[in-house]
């Protein structure tokens, strides 16, 4: 590895902790200062190397993440607008208004009564997709080896995940039994543009593990979920979030909690026919 690839790790690793700062304060002010603090870069450089690696300024980032998590509150949730505004970091419902009809063109009381304007909505039927009725249980905190990857979700090199994460397995002696292979899809690819959507490829782990280069390690928050178990091709999935979102959690009175949904993949897609590939999807509610 050369030095400039070294350091763009090292970079990425400390972009992680900004941007997870970032989603977990929404409904703070955020201090540019702090995110610099945080990154560990120098306060000079902090919003060039930010802007390199997120593709834009960080800013616009957390404009863009405040907007896009009220899109989500406002399609998934009942809370009010004003509640919502609040929720999201905005100081009063109409900056909210304002800058939610400057980003997708409509209000958002608009955007409530009529989401098809931005979100496709498809009414599979679950006997089609081949999908059980949830489970709802409650599952503890759980430590994770995870490599963050960017852009649309069809696109991603996963396989590279994977072998990036099971060679760190390996390098640090953590095999068990009971290591089980989580995604986590944090954004909405209907709200999010492609080459800002984020994804965790993560490897459940029970022996103490120390990140190294682009695999960090992080805890992956228990709580309550519904758990959807279903079979088939990965390439459904996003029929398959159609209907647990559009379908079934609009018609149950459960409510999300503010944290991204993950996929437990049952078997490996290398020895296993589409069909038959198993995966539990959780739904983090209250």
């Amino acid at each position: 590895m050369t030095r400039k690839e070294s350091n763009r790790v090292i970079y990425q690793q400390n972009l992680n902790l900004v941007i997870d700062y970032i989603h977990n304060n929404l409904d703070q002010k955020i201090d540019i200062k702090t995110l610099a603090e945080i990154s560990c870069f120098s306060p000079f450089h902090f919003h060039r190397i930010t802007r390199a690696l997120l593709g834009e300024p960080i800013g616009a980032y957390i404009s863009r993440t405040r907007i896009e998590t009220a899109a989500k509150m406002l399609g998934y949730s009942t809370s009010s607008i004003e509640t919502i505004a609040y929720n999201v970091g905005f100081e009063t419902p109409s900056s909210l208004s304002k800058a939610f009809k400057n980003h997708f063109g409509v209000s958002p009381s608009h955007y409530r009564t009529d989401k098809h304007h931005i979100i496709k909505t498809m009414n599979i039927m679950k006997t089609t997709l081949n999908i059980k009725k949830p489970k709802i249980t409650t599952i503890e905190d759980k430590q994770c080896l995870y490599y963050r990857m960017h852009g649309a979700y069809q696109t991603l090199d996963y396989a590279e995940a994977w072998q990036k994460l099971w060679n760190e397995v390996k390098t640090q002696k953590l095999f068990t039994a009971g290591i089980q292979g989580i995604g986590q899809s944090h954004d909405d690819p209907n709200v999010t543009e492609d080459d800002k959507i984020r994804y965790d490829a993560c490897l459940v782990i029970h022996k103490d593990a120390k990140p190294n280069g682009d695999v960090g390690v992080k805890t992956l928050k228990g709580g309550k979920f519904a758990v959807f178990q279903y079979q088939g091709s990965y390439t459904n999935f996003p029929q398959v979030y159609d209907y647990i979102f559009n379908e079934w959690l609009m018609n149950n009175d459960y409510e999300l909690r503010d944290e991204s949904a993950r996929e437990h993949y049952r078997n490996d897609p290398r020895r296993t026919e589409e069909q038959k590939l198993k995966t539990d999807i959780y739904l983090p509610i209250k």
